[in-house]
């Protein structure tokens, strides 16, 4: 009922406008901007929970819409930021979402153009706007869906966010809503995340996020906030698969297969980039890099990326894929004819060895058997053994007679007879 009174005032506002040359904006309280031809405007807004709707009316007369062609410029900016939109626009409205900020300052002109010639005729000067969205708790919202069905969010809570508040996640895609599957903590535990799995998307419909901040106090309380996203601006690819290298006409050839990926799978939709070692990336539109070959060619690893960048603009690269390793293929074949041409060389080496040892008899001579002992060394050794046992044999009978011709009682005798085989030698035997 409220913004129906506001409307009824605003358009009451706007005729009187029309009977007098200055007016007061409804936006700022200030005069409006007006050229010398007396065009100007008046702006109001409606906001729904996920946008604000922002009008504006001039003061033509019937006979200025039907005898040109009337347009008006819109510029806006939101808080915080320095970028700013503008826009030419043939309708009195702009639906403006305010995502993550917390307000836009918005200016309108009008302009009139000759119908046949398309030539400014008239404008207005600039009518201003401010417009103050209810605070925001959360910052740097980033969003990425990876492995084609997972799905991660995560953001950061103002420093100046009040302490008993909580963030809950939900999104709507293709009719349905979603609630979080798993919450992401801070050490206050405090939701700064969410993580979903095992989630499909259809590349044409958006992602609707919403996010909202809960009073803990008084669940009555809340804000809301939005964003959305098409599924294909924030997916990260995987890297490329089947990367191959060959060489071939002189050109060392890189090949590979575009990823999965949830929107469109046409090769004119992907953009790659190919690191080889020690170069510069290179950025290439089709599956495949060549470049020349020249010689000498050392050992290196090359390694490829991707991501959407011509059906629809991607912002995220997938991780380089596994490094495949670029040989010198006409140095391994030097080697390995290198390594034959030693190996039948010797060969041909052993073989004349050969021959020149049968020829002069080395071989019979190396392998002669090693001769046996001759009789007459066997019957000499033979003989000096008998005649050292006979020795041997004459020496024990001796000590046996000495021994048994000895008186007991004459121990001095047997004393000096003990001596006297012992310096003959016999007392050992």
């Amino acid at each position: 009922m409220a913004r129906v009174t506001v409307i009824l005032v605003m358009l009451i506002l706007s005729f009187f406008q029309r009977k007098t040359p200055i007016s007061t904006s409804l936006a700022s309280g200030q005069e409006d901007v007006v050229d010398t031809l007396g065009l100007h405007n008046a702006l109001w807004i409606i906001k729904h929970e996920s946008r604000v709707i922002l009008y504006w009316n001039d003061n033509l007369t019937k006979e200025e819409t039907e005898k040109y062609t009337v347009k008006y410029i819109l510029s806006y900016k939101f808080f915080n930021t320095s970028h700013e939109w503008k826009e030419r626009l043939r309708e009195k409205k702009k639906i403006i979402r305010l995502e993550l900020h917390s307000g836009f300052n918005a200016k309108v002109k009008t302009q009139l153009f000759a119908k046949e010639t398309e030539d400014v005729i008239k404008e207005s000067g600039w009518t201003e706007f401010t417009y103050k969205a209810p605070p925001v708790y959360i910052q740097n919202l980033s969003c990425i869906i990876y492995n084609s069905s997972f799905f991660n969010c995560t953001w950061y809570i103002k420093a100046e966010a009040p302490e008993d508040i909580q963030i809950f996640f939900s999104y709507r895609h293709v009719g349905k809503d979603f609630e979080c599957q798993q919450y992401i903590k801070n050490a206050r535990k405090k939701n700064i995340g969410c993580h979903m799995k095992k989630i499909s998307f259809q590349q044409s419909k958006k992602i609707n996020l919403n996010i909202t901040v809960r009073d803990l106090r008084n669940n009555s309380r809340r804000l809301s906030y939005y964003k959305a996203f098409t599924p294909e601006t924030i997916e990260k690819l995987n890297p490329p698969i089947i990367v191959s290298v060959s060489l071939e006409n002189r050109s060392i050839k890189i090949h590979w297969k575009s990823p999965p990926t949830i929107g469109s799978g046409k090769s004119k939709c992907f953009m790659y980039q190919v690191k080889r070692t020690d170069c510069k990336i290179v950025d290439v539109t089709a599956e495949k890099y060549e470049y020349p070959f020249h010689k000498p060619a050392n050992k290196c690893a090359a390694q490829v990326r991707v991501k959407k960048e011509t059906c629809i603009r991607n912002k995220f690269w997938s991780e380089w894929s596994e490094p495949v390793f670029i040989h010198d293929d006409e140095k391994t074949v030097d080697v390995m004819l290198l390594s034959l041409t030693s190996f039948c060389l010797l060969i041909f080496l052993g073989g004349l060895l050969l021959c020149a040892c049968r020829r002069y008899q080395c071989l019979e001579v190396i392998t002669m058997p090693v001769p046996h002992p001759s009789d007459n060394i066997k019957t000499w050794l033979d003989a000096d053994e008998t005649q050292h046992e006979k020795q041997m044999s004459m020496q024990m009978e001796m000590h046996s007679e000495v021994t048994m011709g000895i008186p007991e009682e004459n121990g001095d005798e047997s004393i000096q007879q003990q001596k006297c085989l012992k310096e003959s030698g016999l007392e050992d035997l």
